[in-house]
């Protein structure tokens, strides 16, 4: 059992890393004052293979494994989480999706341009009455001829105003219940599909949400996405691993509110030294450092288990409950040690700990994932 990163992966991760804090940290605080999503940065993020992370190469993608791309994910999330959540909504939601049921003709024709990074990608599941609860879809579909005719809407879509493809859920048989669901492929153009409301939030400002609106918008046949009935049950299986991404968000998120706080320890002085020379702040280091590393390795672990082709359902789950809601307490305990230069926005703890709170929502909540690992360890009993 190897708990270290081999080479390769220790290279990407300095890549990445260097790229985050060259070319994304200068403006992390313009672009989220803005609530501006960057471009120009997803260009350069192409560039670097970053946009297909775990597509096949013969689709345009780089062909690496989970563990790579959560190492990906964390870096870039521990320089700015609205930029790692886009990446990742684009890659585990979109791409993955595809990757996951689409046809070949289907991954010529939409996975190969995503993972190069010439169009974006956004993922719709999620609407106004169906959260938690994602069988209860109203978005229905139906088939006119060679014409799939959608109607509805969906809600909290990441990359919704700034994709150029989207891969929704809607109901095709209300009897079936959660076999009645499909998925589906939009292109950005298709006449009756449009983006609604823009999300104004709390925190990863960057990463734009919104509203995605479907009125008799009619698609090809052929861009329905998978067997007829099965998005649902697809969609799960998309989940399982796009909850790795969250989870390697939020550790990145985690180390860079930690980072931040020990070297404001480090350089802060009351009393006449610096604060970190006191217990209670080295405590709090202490405990921030080892719950990090504890969701780290849980998350490499449902990264592992992925690549190797192993069910992760409840390995992914653990992995993203942890570590949110260890992010969640990191992000706190790190405006703390700041006192009240933690409150302000010249200080990065602020913002890690508006964005943190996201990762126990995103992806399905930490209730969500108690109910699931529980049944998980049911089945398994």
């Amino acid at each position: 059992m190897n708990f270290e990163l081999s080479e390769e992966q220790e290279e990407i991760k300095r890549t990445v890393r260097e790229f985050a804090v060259k070319e994304i940290r200068p403006h992390v605080m313009e672009w989220d004052e803005a609530q501006h999503f960057p471009f120009e940065i997803f260009r350069q993020l192409a560039q670097l293979g970053l946009l297909g992370v775990t597509v096949p190469t013969e689709y345009g993608g780089t062909g690496l494994g989970y563990v790579e791309y959560a190492t990906i994910i964390e870096e870039l999330g521990r320089v700015d989480g609205s930029i790692a959540l886009s990446v990742a909504a684009h890659n585990s939601l979109c791409a993955g999706h595809i990757d996951e049921a689409g046809t070949k003709e289907q991954k010529r024709k939409y996975l190969a341009p995503l993972a190069r990074g010439e169009k974006i990608g956004c993922w719709s599941l999620t609407e106004p009455q169906a959260g938690s609860d994602a069988g209860g879809t109203r978005t229905t579909a139906r088939l006119d001829g060679n014409t799939w005719v959608l109607n509805g809407s969906k809600t909290f879509t990441t990359n919704g105003t700034s994709a150029d493809i989207c891969v929704a859920m809607a109901v095709t048989d209300k009897t079936a219940h959660k076999h009645g669901i499909s998925a589906f492929i939009i292109e950005r153009g298709t006449p009756g599909f449009r983006s609604g409301k823009k999300e104004n939030k709390m925190g990863l400002r960057a990463s734009d949400t919104s509203e995605v609106i479907f009125e008799n918008c009619g698609i090809p046949r052929e861009n329905i996405l998978g067997k007829v009935g099965e998005g649902f049950v697809d969609s799960l299986k998309v989940l399982d691993k796009g909850r790795i991404s969250i989870a390697a968000l939020a550790v990145g998120m985690a180390q860079g509110a930690f980072e931040a706080s020990l070297d404001y320890a480090k350089q802060r002085r009351q009393f006449g030294k610096p604060i970190a020379e006191f217990e209670a702040i080295q405590w709090k280091l202490a405990d921030m450092a080892t719950e990090i590393e504890a969701a780290r390795l849980l998350t490499l672990r449902a990264a592992a288990h992925a690549e190797s082709g192993m069910r992760v359902t409840e390995a992914s789950a653990m992995a993203k409950l942890l570590a949110s809601e260890t992010a969640v307490r990191v992000a706190n305990e790190a405006v703390q040690i700041h006192g009240g230069y933690g409150y302000i926005k010249d200080y990065p703890v602020e913002k890690y700990y508006r964005d943190v709170k996201l990762c126990t929502i995103g992806e399905g909540t930490s209730e969500i994932q108690r109910l699931v690992i529980a049944r998980e360890l049911m089945r398994e009993s």
